[in-house]
């Protein structure tokens, strides 16, 4: 008998499945964003735009050095669906307890590096002298919380591999509103401005984790419950964990990098610039974070229907994704590109702010849907066990012609406008890249006719 909160992505009717698993992908993903948002309100409107300055430039930052250990994330998502798709329960288990062990290390390596190398890594990324100080004291404190993160979204990626994502909703809903709740207090009652931001970010982030932690022990379905003395760390699975995740947090990380290298880029044309570059980033990551729900269903409906066998299923969920993320992108794209004014005086009303904010919400409002595609993509080939690939493609497509945009076209004209077209130019190529790779790949998986309980590696 199927379980409540899991969604069997291998029977029944694809569309409503696929909306219900994104719906409550995306709707976890605004909610944190909306805490976040809560941050960046509080210190912009609280603690002035020096403030706002310092959070906002050490967004790329975090990143940079965060992602590459939470993209092994996407590797337990990937393995976990497999095997859940192919019904090996013992396989799941182990492959449970060898990821939550890998985040615990992942999240204290990436806190030590982080805490002790903050202020560097500003200093590298050129921060303005005006925001470097509060900017390195926002990090120190934040890279605490790392490792409650790392294990949070070890967790998601466990319960959403077997279709949960509405159990992973609900924490970050009881963790954000105590988020919020001290935000206002650390900041408004006393005063302590990025600090208190931090603070309030640590706490939130480990009642996430001990929330994931709670639901894991208490799980019915005995395949994925965690029991403590299970852990261990499986050679057999931390490679196929490693061998699915680490291209997707390398492509990650290095992404991260040629967002660093366009924030130091941004760094250059002043505080007031950064902080409404900033704005616009939290603006434009709620058409993201909708898009890229996307990204993780065709990551795990196409895991499920292949360990299963299915590729009748497999065949229908790439174009499934791609309309359904097209349209969200388009919506929520004109939304931003036509109200961007209105939406970024929310978090700073002067005037220079926002019209920097401006340029960046104009040019993606109307693009951003591209990126969608791109994702979605991406996120199939992974489904389907090949995870260098799509890395690859991605690297080349965008990555690097972003950082070649960089050092030739914003040289020649440098300008913001100039700066931020490096991102839909990078996102349209890539696309259809990793589309046709899509197609060329689907066509070899399923000549291979995959047996239920094989697990492809490259």
């Amino acid at each position: 008998m199927q379980l409540t909160n899991e969604v069997n992505c291998s029977e029944g009717p694809l569309l409503p499945k696929l909306l219900r698993f994104s719906a409550h992908l995306a709707l976890s993903g605004f909610l944190q964003l909306l805490f976040n948002t809560a941050d960046v309100i509080v210190v912009g409107r609280f603690a002035g735009s020096t403030a706002l300055a310092a959070v906002s430039s050490t967004g790329s930052l975090i990143s940079l050095i965060v992602t590459l250990f939470m993209g092994v994330s996407v590797g337990v998502n990937v393995v976990v669906a497999r095997y859940y798709g192919a019904g090996e329960k013992k396989e799941i288990s182990s492959t449970v307890h060898t990821a939550l062990t890998l985040s615990a290390l992942f999240g204290l390596l990436v806190a030590v590096v982080g805490f002790f190398l903050s202020r560097t890594f500003l200093e590298w990324m050129q921060s303005p002298w005006d925001v470097i100080d509060q900017a390195s004291l926002y990090l120190k404190i934040y890279f605490l919380g790392v490792p409650f993160s790392m294990i949070y979204n070890f967790g998601t990626a466990i319960l959403r591999a077997i279709g949960d994502t509405r159990r992973p909703m609900l924490y970050l809903l009881y963790a954000g509103i105590v988020n919020i709740i001290l935000n206002l207090v650390l900041v408004i009652v006393f005063q302590m401005d990025v600090a208190g931001v931090a603070v309030a970010t640590c706490v939130s982030q480990c009642i996430s984790a001990t929330l994931i932690l709670l639901c894991l022990a208490r799980e019915k379905n005995e395949a994925i419950r965690f029991i403590p003395s299970k852990l261990r760390l499986e050679k057999d699975k931390i490679r196929r964990i490693l061998l699915a995740g680490i291209p997707s947090g390398l492509q990650s990380s290095l992404f991260s990098f040629s967002n660093v290298l366009i924030q130091s880029s941004v760094n250059r044309f002043g505080s007031d610039v950064v902080a409404g570059n900033g704005a616009a980033i939290n603006l434009e990551t709620f058409v993201f974070v909708a898009m890229d729900s996307l990204q993780t269903a065709a990551l795990t409906f196409a895991g499920q229907n292949l360990g299963a066998n299915k590729m009748d299923r497999v065949r229908k969920i790439l174009p499934l994704c791609i309309g359904i993320v097209s349209a969200v992108g388009v919506v929520m794209g004109l939304v931003l590109g036509l109200f961007g004014r209105g939406l970024l005086s929310i978090y700073d009303s002067s005037e220079p702010v926002v019209s920097a904010g401006l340029v960046r919400t104009t040019m993606f409002g109307f693009t951003y849907f591209t990126c969608g595609i791109m994702n979605v993509c991406g996120g199939f080939i992974r489904g389907l066990g090949h995870s260098f690939l799509p890395t690859v493609i991605t690297l080349v497509g965008s990555c690097g012609l972003r950082i070649l945009w960089v050092y030739t076209a914003f040289q020649s004209v440098p300008t913001l406008f100039c700066l931020y077209l490096s991102y839909p130019i990078s996102w349209i190529i890539t696309a259809i890249a990793l589309f046709l790779a899509d197609l060329i790949v689907f066509r070899k998986v399923a000549r291979e006719a995959l047996f239920p309980v094989r697990l492809r590696e490259e």
